[in-house]
């Protein structure tokens, strides 16, 4: 009973503060970053040991720094979640400047993969693309272990156009199915779930365990594969999301190859704005058969 009200309380404060101006919310949020950044020392180490991986020609300090910078922008992350949840359609599009044919879906004879990496702005994705084209999409949804900010989330991601929750139990079968009646798939692919399903392709030249479904669903289905990036502006400017362009051939049907293509691509895009990208995440928990653990 006491997790729910303390989730209600800080669902209620989200509520509140999503009627400040961004300009204030967003320094609120830096300000929560600096906190975690002193308390979360779990994260702070894994996110420390991430760079120091993907980054060897940065100095400590200079990774400290980016990493200090991260954390600012996941606890605006946190902040203005409330914002996407809470304001109002119109608010948002002022706030979400789109830059690329937001419509590509709308307007493929084929189905399309909307490929969705790990940045600070990920949920600016999902409520920048509904409120701007009418496609309806699916995602698959990992249950959160409390169930009122479970019911939130889901409120939260489903606010705006036709959009369809799978629970990660229920399989692909039940995406496959929508993607056939006309959804586009929502698709987070740059998570460490296993071997399972997986193979290790580089990723910032270190062998990482990297999922092959994107890439075999995608071949198997035909479909056109779009990735979007959402990038968080300082202080009060808003969001940018960047519709991009799948690079050359993919999918191919080496499932491999595809997955190594696709990891260089984030890699470019990671590099562009290394802050923003989700490094309290253990990307490279699972090694090599023989290999010691990172973390």
């Amino acid at each position: 009973m006491g997790a729910r009200i303390a989730a209600h309380l800080a669902i209620g404060l989200l509520w509140l503060l999503h009627f400040l101006p961004l300009s204030v919310l967003a320094a609120l949020g830096q300000g929560l970053g600096a906190l975690l950044w002193l308390l979360a020392k779990k994260r702070r180490r894994i996110a420390l040991r991430n760079l120091a991986l993907c980054f060897p020609e940065k100095s400590s300090a200079e990774r400290d720094q980016l990493a200090r910078e991260h954390f600012g922008w996941m606890g605006r992350s946190i902040l203005e979640r409330g914002l996407l949840w809470f304001a109002s359609p119109e608010r948002l599009r002022r706030l979400i400047r789109i830059k690329g044919d937001i419509k590509v879906a709308e307007k493929s004879a084929a189905p399309v993969m909307w490929w969705v990496p790990h940045f600070a702005g990920l949920d600016v994705v999902g409520n920048g693309l509904m409120l701007n084209q009418q496609t309806p999409g699916v995602f698959v949804y990992q249950r959160q272990s409390n169930p009122v900010f479970d019911a939130q989330m889901l409120a939260g991601r489903s606010r705006f156009g036709a959009t369809t929750s799978v629970m990660r139990e229920e399989g692909i079968r039940p995406v496959l199915r929508l993607i056939r009646e006309g959804h586009a798939f929502f698709n987070l692919p740059d998570m460490d779930f296993g071997r399972k399903d997986s193979a290790f392709v580089p990723f910032f030249g270190i062998p990482t365990c990297t999922l092959l479904a994107p890439g075999k669903i995608a071949n198997s289905m035909g479909m056109l594969v779009v990735p979007l990036v959402a990038t968080m502006l300082p202080g009060g400017q808003g969001y940018v999301l960047e519709v991009w362009a799948a690079p050359p051939g993919y999918p191919s049907g080496d499932l491999e190859a595809d997955a190594a293509q696709m990891n260089a691509w984030l890699e470019q895009r990671i590099r562009e704005n290394p802050a923003q990208y989700l490094w309290v995440h253990k990307r490279f928990k699972t090694r090599p058969e023989g290999e010691p653990g990172f973390y």
